[in-house]
């Protein structure tokens, strides 16, 4: 039964990915569809994710993950159908906002059920399985411009998403097997937004995943039109080679969960920022051949792989699991933010400066992260239980 709980939450981590990296890999055709500027996909974001991040963990001790997983899978495949069926911009601005609901409540639940329940290696392929959902979009969008038109793509992982969904509302009580958190208003329960915030280490916490996030979600929104507009490649051949980057990604943090017990959280994050970097410097050298930036891609989405899952990780270990549904829910709102505001930043620099921007706009963020997550890391090394009795008591 733990064996099939297991693989049900590796099925829910695909079904998270499977939506990411549809829009960055059909915008440069979707903007012309829609008779918008390139630069306004920044506009197709939801508040939505960061509301239901904030108030996961308090969902969550209400009404267990299971529910809230299977309800926010199916809250997805409908926003998804409704892209599908959109023929102007205002109507996916308005089908972001249920998707956003729905994807951060399942991520910032699953992110801490998983983090409590399971080992660092299942932390890494779990996230692994979220490249594979990632990746799998790209070559759905590419076959869709080809056969089809870019509402083809959006339908197509809508039934995938909805027949997930159901797969899932199908096996609820296996998962029994894992207990949840404490109900809401009994003992252990978790602490409100505020307090969060006061415990010390968690403010650079917070500031290093939304530096890493805005960065990510950056290149997962804007690689694609990067390659057509700045390096002369073809659109469909960015929205097929876009994949690379959830490649390198997905292959990272298969690889990443053989060593990660062994070198620990902090020690991954400094690699994975030493090879993003790397592959940030292939994407600023200058080739006639569209080969090099394609590789580049990859290379970053490698470094960046096994950068989440280990901040992730790290959570209940730093400050306790009675706290790291808070601590990760209001770590994903922060992470939302920054996915929700830099990209379309970017878009707005890069439509009155250019796409070759696009390399610095990414380390700026990029080089922030070992930092501020190191802070947090030594922060949390000096606190002892006796220091954190008293700052709760503190608080209380």
């Amino acid at each position: 039964m733990y064996s099939l709980l297991l693989a049900l939450i590796y099925l829910a981590f695909i079904s998270l990915g499977l939506p990411d990296s549809l829009l960055g890999s059909g915008w440069p055709v979707m903007h012309l569809d829609l008779g918008v500027s390139v630069s306004s996909m920044g506009v197709i974001t939801s508040g939505g994710t960061i509301l239901s991040s904030l108030f996961s963990d308090r969902l969550t001790r209400r009404f267990g993950t299971r529910h809230v997983t299977v309800f926010s899978v199916f809250l997805t495949a409908v926003a998804l159908f409704g892209f599908s069926l959109s023929r102007q911009f205002w109507q996916l601005i308005l089908f972001a906002v249920p998707y956003g609901l729905g994807a951060g409540a399942i991520d910032a639940a699953l992110n801490n059920f998983v983090a409590i329940h399971f080992s660092p290696r299942h932390m890494s392929w779990l996230h692994c399985f979220w490249g594979v959902g990632a990746i799998a979009s790209p070559f759905v969008m590419g076959y869709a411009l080809t056969r089809m038109d870019w509402h083809g793509g959006y339908r197509i992982i809508a039934i995938v998403q909805s027949g997930i969904a159901l797969l899932l509302l199908i096996t609820l009580p296996v998962w029994k097997v894992c207990r949840d958190p404490a109900p809401v208003g009994t003992t252990g329960g978790g602490i409100g937004l505020i307090a969060t915030r006061k415990i010390r280490g968690v403010p650079t916490l917070l500031l290093g995943f939304f530096a890493y996030c805005a960065a990510e979600a950056t290149v997962m929104a804007w690689a694609g039109t990067y390659l057509v507009e700045a390096r002369g490649i073809a659109a469909e051949t960015a929205a097929r080679f876009n994949s690379l980057f959830y490649i390198g990604i997905a292959l990272g943090r298969f690889l990443s969960g053989f060593v990660t017990k062994k070198l620990g959280d902090r020690n991954m994050i400094r690699l994975g920022s030493a090879v993003l970097f790397c592959g940030i410097a292939l994407l600023v050298i200058p080739a006639g051949s569209a080969a090099l930036p394609l590789i580049a891609l990859g290379v970053i989405g490698f470094g960046c792989a096994p950068i989440y899952p280990s901040i992730i990780h790290a959570t209940p270990e730093n400050f306790g699991a009675e706290h790291s549904g808070s601590i990760i829910g209001i770590q994903m709102a922060s992470a939302y933010v920054g996915s929700t505001l830099m990209p379309p930043l970017f878009g707005l620099l890069a439509a009155r400066i250019g796409f070759r921007l696009f390399p610095l706009f990414l380390i700026c963020f990029f080089i922030t992260v070992p930092f501020l997550i190191g802070v947090t890391f030594r922060v949390t090394a000096r606190r002892t239980p006796a220091a954190e009795k008293a700052e709760n008591d503190k608080k209380a």
